[in-house]
């Protein structure tokens, strides 16, 4: 992981949110959990890195279930007493008025400490900023990035910390490059040279195949807001394109990206290979922190080669109690128990399975098949709300069969996928860029029953560690597709899934033993980091050793031209 001349890269990971554990409720979902895994597994690695990102006030969301099965929203107001403030403040400008921005600090990771930017300062006004992640319109959005992006990057100066690499997860950030540009500008570079110069510090992961995730701006509602930060249209045009598209922007401000998953990076490449001017998109597949998501009593089984039924019977009776205690419903121990728990959007299709509910009725009234559901929507995503009021209706009329978790959390979610028997997975290709739960359930014995779609398809093996779903025809129409897919799920589930269970429980046995063998380190977190270091960070560092590079140097006023250009 060391560069040309034996130096680690110090690198600064720059996310919008954070999923370190229940009590910092500063995340949505996938994105901010792996986040926190990277922030873990680099401590645990005693790596050079530092994070960036905000403290919300509020939650995103907590998301509970109304009367008529809809999804409602409250943001309780957190205080977040064991957050240091650090005693710093940045500044930036936004909408032509300078806002302070408190540093606080998570420390509880050694190494890899976690600072975040903070508007909510007793007598400002302008505590609206870092209010809610991902709340509000398109202004509160834009300011929100330019406290991450920009006064990220002021952040760091003002605690002298001396980075080699800029790290962009998900284009939230591309205003620290824009910020990175205007620092070498004022130290008298060019805007050609200084944005070279900046590729060169950065790198980029995108996340989202999902055209709606991947944010545009209108270049005057940019320049209002004091996105532009002393650079002109003409060359916010050049970096983002009008309207100015962050992930097209964060390409070429990186010097290399990757996609999270082999099958996310031919969908990336495709997705972008009309944007001109960018760094390589290679694949590095997401991780998770195994210490924070596998069973501890799961993990000693596996590795002495013992039982590992009792330590699983242990963690499903857990689960049961936990929604017993929330729901009401009696599920049975002894019973098949299917979960599937992530953020509730379209493509996910969380309702998949009952699509055809007259197939799968007679396995829930009998009992034979128990489904438990959790997840969120956005507050402004009505279809993925939808998808829950149809779960919740599911769960009304199997009471004991079908269940609800409301209100999903990481507490949640370390409970199913350490508790369930199998780990439903089935998103519309190619949609799915990863899909770290799957690998939280693998490494706990839980069995995947997946399309094959992102991380699916450098993973488990049909009937030795899971069951996939390849049923995928690129030319299909999606609701041909959807078909396609119930069917092959319906067909596995009956024809071996249910079998395999209730009849052959040795081969149950080895299975989980071979799904914990498949997933422990190939999709940990700590495999995922060496493989930035490696691949994305060395690189970046020995390109930047490889120019005679003044800018390198402090920043101070000049007059000389840089010696390259585009």
């Amino acid at each position: 992981m060391l560069n040309q001349h034996g130096k680690l890269p110090q690198v600064a990971y720059f996310c919008m949110e954070y999923g370190l554990s229940a009590k910092l409720p500063i995340y949505a979902g996938g994105l901010g959990i792996l986040a926190g895994d990277f922030l873990k597994a680099a401590a645990d690695l005693n790596l050079p890195l530092v994070g960036i990102g905000i403290l919300w006030r509020r939650d995103y969301t907590e998301q509970y279930i109304g009367e008529n099965g809809w999804p409602y929203d409250t943001y309780p107001a957190y205080d977040y007493d064991f957050v240091k403030d650090t005693g710093i403040t940045v500044k930036v400008e936004v909408k032509g008025k300078e806002v302070a921005c408190r540093v606080r600090l998570v420390d509880e990771y050694g190494n890899a400490p976690l600072y975040l930017l903070d508007t909510n300062i007793p007598g400002s006004e302008d505590g609206w900023i870092t209010e809610k992640l991902y709340g509000g319109g398109t202004e509160e959005r834009i300011a929100q990035e330019i406290v991450l992006g920009i006064g990220g990057v002021r952040l760091l100066r003002a605690l002298n910390i001396d980075v080699d690499v800029y790290h962009f997860n998900e284009g939230h950030a591309v205003l620290a490059g824009i910020e990175l540009i205007r620092e070498k500008m004022a130290a008298g570079m060019s805007f050609e040279a200084a944005w070279q110069a900046t590729r060169r510090q950065v790198v980029f992961t995108t996340h989202t195949p999902v055209e709606a995730g991947n944010e545009k701006y209108d270049h005057g509602k940019l320049q209002e807001m004091g996105a532009y930060n002393g650079l002109s249209y003409e060359e916010m045009v050049r970096l983002g394109g009008d309207p100015f598209n962050m992930t097209e922007a964060a390409l070429r401000l990186c010097s290399i990206a990757n996609a999270v998953s082999n099958m996310h990076g031919h969908t990336a490449r495709a997705m972008w290979r009309h944007v001109t001017g960018t760094g390589p998109i290679i694949s590095i597949t997401n991780g998770v922190h195994v210490p924070t998501w596998q069973s501890q009593e799961i993990y000693r089984a596996f590795l002495t080669g013992g039982d590992l039924v009792k330590p699983h019977l242990k963690a499903k009776q857990k689960l049961i109690a936990y929604a017993r205690q929330h729901t009401d419903a009696n599920l049975n121990i002894d019973s098949l128990l299917v979960g599937f728990a992530r953020r509730a959007a379209g493509y996910k299709r969380g309702d998949l399975i009952f699509r055809n509910a007259e197939v799968i009725d007679p396995l829930l009234r009998e009992g034979k098949l128990q489904l438990v559901f959790s997840g969120k929507a956005h507050p402004n995503d009505h279809e993925g709300k939808r998808i829950i009021r149809d779960l919740v209706m599911m769960d009304r009329k199997y009471k004991d069969a079908v269940v609800f978790l409301e209100n999903y959390n990481m507490e949640i979610a370390k409970l199913l996928v350490q508790g369930c028997d199998v780990w439903l997975n089935n998103p519309l290709r190619p949609l799915e860029a990863s899909g770290t739960s799957g690998m939280k359930a693998a490494m706990n014995g839980v069995l995947n029953l997946s399309v094959v779609d992102g991380w699916v398809g450098e993973g488990p093996q049909h009937g030795i560690s899971g069951w996939l779903l390849d049923v995928h025809h690129s030319d299909l129409d999606p609701q041909v597709q959807n078909m396609h897919d119930l069917q092959a799920l319906y067909k596995v589930l009956f024809a071996e899934v249910i079998p395999t269970y209730y009849y052959d429980k040795d081969r149950w046995q080895e299975m989980m033993r071979a799904s914990i063998d498949m997933s422990h380190f190939r999709f940990s977190a700590t495999r995922m980091v060496r493989e930035y270091y490696e691949m994305m960070y060395r690189r970046a560092m020995d390109e930047q050793d490889a120019v005679t590079a003044p800018w390198a140097v402090p920043y101070r006023s000049r007059g000389e031209q840089h010696p390259f250009s585009c």
